[in-house]
């Protein structure tokens, strides 16, 4: 079996391009932390090259961004070609099958600590004199 779940953010926005046939691809890659640090206390963070097809390609390019957080659900594929020197090159890409968008959609024009300020400005004030408990 070859399947893998992976959450991280994108490193950078969502490239997207098209094949020879016509079908679209998104291309992007995820920093993922580990659960643990090295012996300086440091995080030690994966990052892993994700590439969408289809229909999910346009979604990922459409509402994805660097910084955001992603759970990608899909597979480890390996790809191998020689470069101008002639060696060898192994890669490694996870093929999405699903992308979970996990960052809350914003107004473009407030940061997610600005809404949240607004919101709490929002709350009415409760008299704790009335509360049963």
């Amino acid at each position: 079996m070859n399947k893998v779940i992976l959450i991280g953010n994108l490193t950078k926005a969502p490239e997207c391009a098209k094949t020879e046939k016509g079908i679209n691809y998104a291309r992007f890659s995820i920093a993922v932390n580990r659960d643990y640090k090295d012996a300086n206390g440091e995080k030690i963070t994966d990052f892993f090259n994700v590439i969408a097809w289809r229909q999910l390609a346009d979604l990922c390019y459409k509402y994805l961004d660097k910084g955001n957080k992603v759970c990608v659900v899909g597979s480890i594929e390996n790809r191998s070609f020689e470069n101008k020197d002639g060696q060898k090159i192994n890669t490694y890409d996870i093929k999405a099958d699903e992308v979970e968008f996990l960052t809350p959609k914003l107004d473009n024009s407030k940061t997610a600590t600005e809404s949240n300020e607004s919101d709490i400005a929002k709350l009415e004030k409760v008299n704790t004199d009335d509360m049963p408990f």
